[in-house]
């Protein structure tokens, strides 16, 4: 008895005892817990902190929503001559524009110039991606909320649809495809297509009207027909706004020198003459070659209608101003007269001073004798009539920019230069 008796009195400290260290360690793993909870916190905190503060996250995108009061324009082709001219005006008229560009005959360095001009970053954006790219062009569409597309982009050379035509079906008739599929589904409502005078081929009466019938002769001028019958097929089941412009021949280059025409050296035997007039005052080339003597013209040699660069962006804004949902404008934009090769041979030669050698050869495949438009349709309904129509001057104005852009723009594929 004496025994259990002391065993029981000293039992009772141990008890006591051992349930301070239970309450001792719930404590301690409570404490613990808590801890870990309050670092978890912070560091959470810090990490949405450092996210914030990172230029790739932020608010949603400017150009992922409408503005009011602001339209967003898909430039397709921006970066190439005719499409950077319109980015361009657009952005002088504050608009918001996205270039889309693979840059296979664009040159980054338009789009540069373009970034120097309006740094503002919500105005501008240059997205590199091929339009037939179906999975980027769909990327595209989803993470921008456009109210218009100018779709420029397309190879764009007589002769070499006539070497490569499948390359010509596939950049213009496809991509044309891919682009109005992503509109439809994306629900921009405003298409300004770039169509072009070689859709009417080698019309028996001149001047060419918008009812002149379309009978193209190459396959540049089949592919753009093509594209523009699948635009106007489409439009008639939607509330699309379509505009297509028909345009003739391309000349000339920003008045203040900030961008001009800068084609790939290897396509230089396809491009404009402006281009090879320009390269024989150079040095670059020995001389002029021009392909036709016996068309059945005033002296021989084609007769083209030259459009100035200023006057077509004109134009394309005055479409975009213009277009009306569910209906469909089809427009000539020329100046209504028509210049022989031999005439403008001469005009280069006094804008550049320079007495620039020519050879004379037969004819290039798929050319025409004479094309020049009648531009009264859209004087009446768009108010646009060419300003620019003095072809010496417009080669002077291109010709500047040349001089003082001999490499063109500088490097043209990288994209971190």
């Amino acid at each position: 008895m004496l025994n259990y008796s002391r065993n029981r009195a000293h039992s009772k400290p141990n008890r006591s005892f051992s349930l301070e260290a239970m309450d001792l360690a719930d404590s301690r793993r409570k404490s613990n817990v808590t801890g870990k909870v309050l670092m978890a916190i912070s560091l959470i905190t810090l990490c949405i902190i450092i996210l914030k503060r990172s230029p790739n996250f932020s608010s949603p995108s400017p150009f992922s929503h409408r503005q009011p009061g602001v339209t967003h324009v898909l430039v397709t082709g921006g970066a190439g001559y005719i499409g950077s001219h319109a980015a361009l005006r657009l952005l002088k008229d504050s608009h918001r524009v996205t270039i889309v560009d693979n840059l296979s005959r664009g040159n980054l360095g338009a789009v540069k110039v373009l970034q120097q001009l309006f740094p503002d970053p919500a105005q501008l954006q240059f997205i590199y991606a091929d339009l037939g790219d179906a999975k980027a062009v769909n990327k595209i569409f989803s993470e921008n909320e456009f109210d218009a597309v100018m779709h420029f982009a397309a190879v764009a050379y007589v002769g070499e649809s006539t070497m490569d035509p499948l390359r010509y079906y596939h950049n213009i008739t496809s991509n044309t495809l891919m682009v109005l599929k992503a509109m439809a589904e994306h629900g921009v409502k405003t298409l300004i297509y770039s169509s072009t005078c070689a859709t009417y081929g080698e019309p028996k009466r001149m001047p060419i009207t918008e009812a002149t019938p379309q009978v193209p002769i190459n396959p540049y001028g089949k592919a753009k027909k093509m594209a523009e019958d699948m635009i106007i097929d489409f439009s008639k089941n939607s509330d699309m706004a379509v505009m297509v412009l028909r345009y003739f021949n391309v000349i000339g280059s920003d008045p203040e020198g900030r961008l001009g025409e800068a084609p790939r050296p290897e396509l230089r035997e396809h491009g404009r003459i402006s281009g090879a007039c320009f390269d024989a005052a150079l040095g670059i080339i020995p001389g002029l070659k021009v392909k036709g003597t016996d068309y059945k013209t005033a002296d021989g040699t084609c007769v083209r209608d030259y459009i100035d660069v200023t006057d077509l962006v004109d134009a394309h804004v005055k479409a975009l101003a213009h277009a009306k949902p569910k209906k469909v404008g089809i427009y000539n934009v020329g100046t209504g007269k028509g210049r022989s090769v031999k005439e403008f041979v001469e005009a280069c030669k006094k804008a550049t001073g320079v007495d620039i050698k020519v050879e004379y050869l037969d004819r290039r495949p798929g050319d025409y004798a004479e094309v020049y438009s009648d531009p009264s349709k859209i004087l009446r309904e768009l108010n646009w009539t060419a300003q620019y129509t003095d072809l010496q001057r417009s080669l002077q104005t291109a010709w500047r920019w040349q001089k003082s852009h001999r490499n063109g723009y500088g490097t043209r594929m990288s994209l971190h230069s």
